[in-house]
């Protein structure tokens, strides 16, 4: 029951970022010069900064060792869990 409600936590706040890195990436996508991008520079623009705000928002193997109950791994579990997360991460 606990994982349930900390995925669907997870979740909400990833849709959050993603929500509002969207509209601060299009409020980024301006030229050396200060000008607005347009067509393809401004979606290369827009993709390059949300690719970077994802990449930022998502959770690390070491924020990922917890234990059943929530609490955060020490030890020896600790670097079992964060092996097999970037084990996972690399397929």
């Amino acid at each position: 029951m606990h994982k349930l409600i900390i995925a669907a936590l997870a979740s909400v706040f990833l849709v959050n970022i993603a929500v509002a890195a969207d509209a601060s990436c299009e409020a980024k996508a301006v030229s050396k010069d200060g000008k607005p991008l347009a067509g393809a520079a401004k979606a290369a623009s827009i993709k390059k900064c949300e690719k970077e705000a994802n990449a930022k928002a998502a959770p690390t193997c070491e924020e990922k060792a917890l234990s059943k109950d929530g609490k955060p791994l020490a030890g020896a579990a600790k670097a079992a869990s964060i092996k097999k997360c970037e084990a996972e991460a690399k397929k």
